[in-house]
């Protein structure tokens, strides 16, 4: 067991008997709020930059990042986030959380988190799509999602490719990393 600040692990040196099978990760993308996307997003483009294979099965609210009527206006609710960091950056203090009702925050809350990652040098939603598109990373629409919220072939981009859950499961049975996030 590892106490805290302990690195609990190393990177590993490739398996030479391995063979030339990439590593392959497989992710569910349930979600489709900015800040639920960026995580799947940022492992998605870390793993086609070590060269593995990454699949990403948007599913229910995840679909909206390829929905191209709305992929482009992802925002951030603080309603209901315990978790949302104050307003003010670097300020220890909690914010009521009915101070997120209040019209205009989720605006706000949208706003400061694109701000944030622009502060971190971290690319805004539209040029990490564009990198994992260039990365080699697959984009799969659920089919049952596109019925159920009457999403059509064309509203979904171009590069993502519309999948059945049986047809993913195949493709994350051979994964080395599945998550669902």
């Amino acid at each position: 067991m590892t106490s805290l600040g302990e690195k609990p692990f190393t990177l590993e040196e490739p398996d030479p008997d391995a063979g030339d099978k990439p590593k392959r990760m497989a992710l569910v993308a349930s979600k489709g709020g900015l800040d639920e996307v960026y995580p799947i997003l940022i492992m998605a483009t870390t793993a086609a930059a070590l060269e593995w294979e990454v699949g990403i099965f948007c599913t229910f609210y995840g679909l909206d990042m390829v929905n191209t009527k709305r992929m482009h206006s992802l925002k951030v609710s603080p309603l209901g986030n315990a978790a949302a960091p104050p307003p003010l950056k670097g300020k220890e203090f909690g914010v009521p959380n009915f101070i997120s009702m209040l019209p205009g925050m989720t605006t706000v809350a949208t706003k400061m988190m694109q701000g944030w990652m622009k502060d971190s040098n971290i690319p805004d939603f539209d040029e990490m799509m564009e990198l994992c598109l260039e990365g080699g990373v697959e984009f799969y629409a659920c089919a049952t999602t596109m019925g159920v919220m009457n999403v059509k072939q064309e509203d979904i981009m171009p590069q993502a490719s519309c999948l059945g859950a049986a047809a993913f499961l195949d493709f994350a049975a051979d994964a080395d990393l599945a998550l669902f996030i």
